[in-house]
């Protein structure tokens, strides 16, 4: 394809020091195995994919494990670690840092650090932490504080509080579920309708809120203030990757959905098998159904509105 282009905003990272946090606890992302990763191989990767700068960010199952106090100190962590390979290779990579939540404190602390000191890209939240979903009212300060940043908000899905399917990971069935749950949660509950500011995405193309987005418009009789017409606008104001999503059941409901400009790039690395990357890849680029110049807005096109910085890079 020549040289690389794409900015791939759902990019992931796993620091040594990140993973013996994650031994420790015995943790995974929601039952799949933790891959290997490091920088090089990520570049190698990129080049062969086309993409031309990743956007890192830790993925499932976060970085909180019930003490804010050690929650704060890996947050500080895996940014300060993002934040130097970002400043070496700035062409290359971003990142959302990571934020203590449900330690509201300490993420409103570890969101003007990274955001004024590390020049971070965004933050990244799991779809839920410990069981509490985004639209929490006691997590109303960390919104309102993104919101006046105009920040890029990156949500991952986690684990929900449910017992996984014998059989089937969290991820290829649960995180979905749980992005779609946090993503109505969050407009039933106002969130994106006080925000505008601040631009969120969705990964895993919003896992099924375009397919089932009208179906959730009847919530408004059961939330005081909301209406249709308005529930099913906050939907569309969220921005969506194309992570594991651009199959041909997938991709044309995203298309029909998402507002223009609002579906970026995902390639889910390390965590995605490479014939798998490669196949969902040639599937994008293969679709005969976009509209002029929609392609080019997934690979870079709407990613540079929301990082000017590699506008033109």
């Amino acid at each position: 394809m020549g040289s690389p282009f794409r900015i791939d905003v759902h990019q992931h990272l796993i620091p040594s020091a990140y993973r013996d946090v994650m031994d420790r606890h015995g943790v995974t992302a929601a039952g799949w195995p933790t891959p290997a990763w490091d920088a090089a191989s990520a570049i190698e990767t990129m080049d062969r994919r086309s993409i031309a700068t990743g956007i890192l960010s830790v993925s499932s199952p976060g970085i909180h494990f019930g003490d804010d106090a050690e929650a704060r100190a890996i947050a500080r962590g895996v940014n300060e670690y993002s934040a130097e390979l970002a400043k070496d290779r700035p062409d290359r990579f971003g990142f959302f840092a990571s934020l203590p939540l449900p330690d509201v404190e300490g993420a409103l602390a570890e969101a003007a650090h990274a955001l004024d000191e590390l020049h971070a890209d965004g933050v990244v939240l799991m779809s839920n932490v410990q069981g509490r979903y985004l639209g929490d009212k006691e997590f109303e300060p960390l919104w309102a504080e993104l919101d006046a940043r105009a920040a890029v908000v990156f949500i991952h899905p986690d684990a929900p509080p449910l017992p996984m399917l014998e059989g089937m990971p969290g991820p290829l069935l649960d995180f979905p579920y749980d992005t779609t749950r946090t993503a109505v949660h969050m407009t039933l509950n106002g969130v994106m309708s006080r925000h505008t500011r601040m631009k969120v995405i969705l990964s895993h193309a919003g896992g099924f809120l375009p397919y089932a987005a009208w179906r959730f418009t009847g919530g408004a009789p059961f939330n005081p203030g909301t209406t249709p017409m308005g529930i099913l606008a906050d939907l569309q104001r969220f921005y969506f990757d194309t992570a594991l999503s651009t199959t041909p059941s997938a991709l044309p409901s995203l298309l029909a959905f998402a507002a223009p400009g609002h579906i970026l790039y995902g390639s889910d690395f390390p965590f995605v098998p490479q014939e798998s990357g490669d196949l969902l890849d040639a599937l994008l680029e293969g679709y005969e159904g976009f509209e002029p110049g929609r392609l080019d807005a997934i690979n870079r096109g709407s990613a540079e509105v929301l990082f000017p910085r590699l506008a033109g890079a």
